[in-house]
């Protein structure tokens, strides 16, 4: 698990505030047909042969805690059993954060609500067998101004993607068409998934996964939300893989330890 620094956390921050492109270099380009549904949810857990039964290639799941009042969300956080339930039965698990919503989304500290959120993201994460190199979906479930998205979402991702790249993540975000948008504008994210809340029934061609509004299931008692899958590479990973393709005895540790380029974190 990686060890989180905070003192090396907001030097890291304060650089990416200034303007810096964070993420991978290489950026995720979604596809042009529906490759396929994931599902996401938080108020249960269905069995992994339940949702390969339904025809899923796996889940979006919270790598956050539940927030306080939402005891309904038995789902949160997702655990090393599920994924490893998801693996054998050879489904593919992704990872999101969101803890707060509407008057306490996540967002509204700006830079500094970061330095508590993208920690826990990634402790999360890796307590479930997330692997480093993947991405961690950043959301934002709402239908901001472009005021709101300057003064408090932007600084917020930059700063919570400046984490990420520290801890050896990458970044995704969740949002609308806009917000995907500007955040593409400004080099933030290297996967998307899509709401359509303030989208105006448009998709978004960067977008790797589309949640389409009231497209409900139930499985195994829970209800899930579907979503297409637009990329061979949707950001999932299971336990013990570092990716779609290879693990991690494929790259050794000087590879590791030079995956990411820290200069791409300076000014420039």
């Amino acid at each position: 698990m990686t060890t989180f620094n905070r003192r090396r956390f907001l030097q890291t921050t304060a650089l990416a505030l200034t303007g810096a492109t964070l993420g991978s270099t290489a950026q995720a380009h979604a596809q042009g047909r529906i490759l396929g549904t994931v599902i996401d949810y938080a108020g249960g857990v269905p069995s992994g042969r339940a949702v390969k039964a339904a025809g899923h290639l796996g889940a979006v799941r919270y790598v956050s805690e539940r927030r306080p009042g939402a005891n309904w969300m038995l789902g949160k956080p997702v655990t090393l059993g599920e994924t490893q339930d998801f693996a054998a039965n050879d489904l593919a698990t992704a990872s999101v954060y969101q803890f707060g919503r509407a008057e306490t989304a996540d967002w509204l500290g700006g830079a500094a609500a970061a330095a508590r959120h993208a920690p826990e993201a990634m402790r999360l994460h890796a307590s479930a067998g997330g692997p480093t190199g993947r991405p961690i979906y950043i959301a934002i479930d709402d239908n901001p101004s472009r005021s709101q998205y300057l003064n408090q979402i932007r600084p917020y991702l930059r700063a919570f993607s400046a984490a990420l790249t520290l801890g050896g993540y990458q970044t995704g975000v969740y949002g609308n068409i806009n917000v995907i948008q500007w955040c593409i504008e400004d080099g933030i994210g290297s996967f998307f998934w899509q709401h359509d809340w303030g989208s105006g029934g448009k998709l978004h061609p960067r977008a790797n996964i589309h949640q389409k509004a009231k497209w409900t299931g139930v499985i195994d008692g829970v209800t899930v939300d579907i979503n297409n899958v637009y990329s061979a590479d949707w950001g999932q990973w299971t336990p013990g893989r570092r990716g779609p393709g290879f693990t991690l005895g494929d790259l050794g540790s000087s590879q590791l330890s030079s995956r990411f380029d820290w200069r791409a974190l300076l000014p420039k």
